[in-house]
């Protein structure tokens, strides 16, 4: 009886965002453009990862190279940043270079972080790269 009455309450619960009506805008792009842009986004989280994992273990300049030369500036051309940007609308395409010169700025941070000795100022300015991810996610769904 007890499980059921748990069952109940929870049904009753509000549902979570998650389940609202999608209202992101959609970006329609030709099939191969957008597994192309996925597969960067895909790298993106990758490297957030290792970044995060190298920060966790003191490895500045670890960090700040997987983020000029996978998410920073430098890393447009391989992307193929030019090329997708015709297609995106112009503030989906502003969000990405504002996420690429975030993540430029976040390698200078990080390799500071080893002289001046403290993980603050690395871990907000990698916070800065993160928003724009956000920003676009939460604002654009490819197709």
């Amino acid at each position: 009886m007890r499980g059921k009455i748990l069952l109940l309450i929870v049904m009753l619960l509000p549902l979570p965002q998650v389940f609202a009506e999608d209202r992101r805008v959609r970006v329609e792009m030709p099939p191969m453009m957008r597994e192309h842009m996925l597969a960067n986004m895909r790298d993106h989280l990758l490297a957030l990862e290792q970044i995060t994992r190298h920060l966790a273990n003191r490895e500045y300049d670890s960090a700040a190279e997987i983020a000029e030369t996978r998410l920073g500036m430098s890393s447009l051309e391989g992307h193929g940043a030019a090329h997708m940007a015709k297609v995106m609308p112009r503030e989906m395409a502003a969000i990405g270079t504002a996420m690429h010169r975030a993540a430029s700025r976040f390698a200078i941070t990080a390799r500071d972080a080893e002289i001046e000795g403290g993980l603050n100022a690395a871990f907000s300015a990698l916070s800065d790269v993160m928003q724009q991810c956000v920003a676009c996610h939460s604002g654009y769904r490819v197709h």
